[in-house]
């Protein structure tokens, strides 16, 4: 019976305070810092030698986009400017009238008080 008992922790509760919950800082290794330098060096010396200058990192791959890429962005370019373009022409008084037109064919169940443009 006492074999049973040895396991269990003895002494008093300890609570969770503001100075256990605080990690402390590790110091950061200079030999760490020194090589992570000379990695650096190493890497843009290689760069240099080769003459692949590339803005996208040390790994030297940039992107392309395909054609269907190309012409899906240009035909989110194009949709945006027109809806810019539709919406540059209307007025603002076109736009209440509009706004009350689509109210009015909506049920009572609906029913919001209409937007005057004049005021």
């Amino acid at each position: 019976m006492a074999d049973e008992y040895d396991c269990v922790a003895k002494g008093k509760l300890k609570l969770k305070n503001d100075s256990d919950l605080k990690k402390k800082k590790k110091k950061k290794s200079k030999d760490k810092d020194k090589e992570k330098q000379l990695q650096k060096s190493y890497v843009e010396q290689q760069l240099a030698e080769t003459g692949a200058t590339s803005s996208s990192g040390a790994s030297g791959y940039e992107r392309k986009l395909t054609k269907a890429e190309l012409a899906s962005k240009k035909q989110q370019e194009k949709m945006r400017n027109k809806r810019i373009m539709d919406k540059a022409q209307t007025t603002h008084k076109e736009r209440v009238e509009k706004f009350n037109e689509h109210l009015d064919t909506l049920t009572e169940h609906f029913d919001i008080p209409k937007v005057s443009w004049t005021k």
